[in-house]
């Protein structure tokens, strides 16, 4: 018998009940079976075979693997009929098939000895219920599963009016198809010149589970969310931003971005839903914008240094104004978001003009330059300025310093030099340019009035004469005759 099978085989009797259809434009395109109801044997043989008095028996094969044998080859196909009939109610919308990858090789036997029932039990579990379906791919890949071309142009379409109007879409597809000339930009016009599917986008029937099939709608969603369903996670005790990023490959930066009103001293309450999922488009949508704008030209500013001038002081040299031009730009967006601009055209309208101002360089002795030097050998503030005591503290006070050297905090010349009442021991420098400082509570002084000083220059030592509590520096600053806090200008 089986020398017999082994010459019926080479004698080109095998055969495929089911046969492979594969798609030769995806790479990923699903191999679908699909049962028939009809058989072609080879009649000849058949009638050899009765008179020889032989029954036949069909051997099936799952992807070249072995399922058992069968007595009746019409048991296949009534599986199938009884699948494809429990699946209609819920998948009314599609043309449904069934699939499983097998083939069926006749044998003439003599006694048959076949299991049915062990064989038709995994025949059950091997035949699926397959739809005719149409794959949608990004860069040869398939994304999602749509009905049929239809759903495909639906999705398509749908795709690019999530970031442009029906109108806009419909003027730039006329436009392209009669290549006609753009009329020239108005002033303050934006229009859409181009929309363009970064990835290539194709599509191509094959037969798949219909659960995997979805609607135009859910295709959209799932090319530019990356996933048609955001996970949620709820906060449980003891979870910190940073443990529950990790949790879900994510950075505390990234799971804070996804959650708007939360930053990273958000106090976290039980129960408390966050998002976890981190949209990744599968596609992108690029959408260029021509604008033309009538625009500011902000001026300049510019400082020339002069030693025709003492130091600190300033002066315009020249007015600025601002210019006005007209400016064409391409703008980029990628899905919905503006990654680029390109000034591609540009007229002048008005000149901005340069604001000059002069800055003066000459150091002169008994004129300020304008920078006020810290007035002791450091110490820190005990007493702000302000409100104290029931009256006004016009200074700062300066204590425990690491030296006691009372300094010019910059140049002038002294225009007062003694005792004054509540102030003790105190010296007052006019630094010719507005300003003013006065340095009270001193134990001794080592300058008289009309004397030029430096920034810099020893002017006595630091002691508690006049109304004081004890060792320190009292420092006010005048600034056109008004008292002011010398915090505003000390460096």
């Amino acid at each position: 018998m089986f020398l017999k099978r082994k010459n019926e085989e080479q004698r080109g009797t095998k055969l495929d009940v089911l046969s492979n259809r594969k798609s030769n434009m995806m790479k990923k395109a699903a191999i679908s079976i699909l049962l028939i109801s009809s058989i072609s044997f080879n009649m000849a043989f058949a009638k050899e075979g009765e008179s020889a008095g032989l029954k036949e028996i069909y051997h099936v094969y799952s992807s070249g693997q072995y399922v058992g044998a069968l007595s009746d080859k019409d048991a296949i196909q009534q599986i199938a009929d009884k699948k494809i009939k429990n699946s209609s109610s819920q998948y009314e919308d599609l043309t449904l098939k069934a699939g499983s990858g097998l083939s069926i090789v006749p044998e003439q036997v003599f006694t048959s000895s076949t299991n049915d029932e062990a064989t038709l039990k995994k025949l059950d579990e091997l035949i699926q219920v397959e739809a005719t379906a149409f794959a949608l791919s990004i860069n040869d890949e398939i994304a999602v599963y749509v009905k049929d071309l239809v759903a495909y142009q639906e999705a398509i379409q749908k795709l690019k009016l999530h970031f442009i109007s029906e109108a806009e879409l419909n003027t730039l597809e006329a436009r392209k198809s009669s290549n006609e000339i753009l009329p020239e930009l108005k002033e303050d016009e934006t229009r859409i010149s181009d929309l363009i599917l970064s990835e290539k986008v194709s599509g191509v029937t094959v037969d798949v589970n219909p659960e995997k099939i979805i609607s135009p709608d859910e295709a959209v969603k799932l090319l530019l969310d990356g996933t048609l369903e955001q996970q949620v996670y709820e906060v449980a005790a003891g979870d910190v931003l940073g443990g529950i990023a990790k949790k879900h490959n994510l950075t505390t930066a990234e799971l804070i971005n996804i959650n708007p009103g939360i930053t990273d001293t958000t106090l976290l309450q039980i129960g408390q839903p966050l998002n976890v999922t981190v949209l990744k488009p599968l596609i992108k949508v690029e959408v260029h914008y021509e604008k033309k704008a009538v625009e500011v030209m902000e001026h300049m500013k510019k400082v020339e240094e002069t030693d025709e001038m003492p130091k600190g002081e300033t002066k315009v040299k020249q007015e600025g104004s601002d210019g006005k031009r007209v400016a064409t730009y391409l703008i980029r967006k990628e899905n919905g978001i503006q990654v680029g601009q390109t000034m591609t055209s540009e007229t002048i309208l008005v000149e901005p003009k340069e604001h000059i101002v002069l800055k003066g360089t000459k150091v002169i002795p008994s004129r300020g330059s304008g920078s006020f030097a810290w007035p002791a050998q450091g110490g820190y503030i005990s007493s702000k300025m302000g409100y104290r005591w029931g009256r006004k503290h016009e200074g700062i006070d300066i204590a425990r310093p690491s030296g006691f050297t009372i300094k010019a905090t910059d140049n002038g010349v002294v225009i007062a030099a003694g005792w004054d009442g509540t102030y003790g021991q105190r010296v007052i420098i006019d630094h010719q340019n507005g300003y003013k400082t006065t340095y009270a509570h001193m134990s001794s002084i080592s300058v008289s009035t009309g004397d030029i000083v430096p920034q810099g220059f020893k002017l006595g030592v630091m002691g508690s004469t006049g109304r004081s509590t004890g060792t320190h520096l009292h420092f006010e600053v005048e600034k056109n005759g008004a008292t002011i806090n010398p915090m505003s200008v000390l460096k």
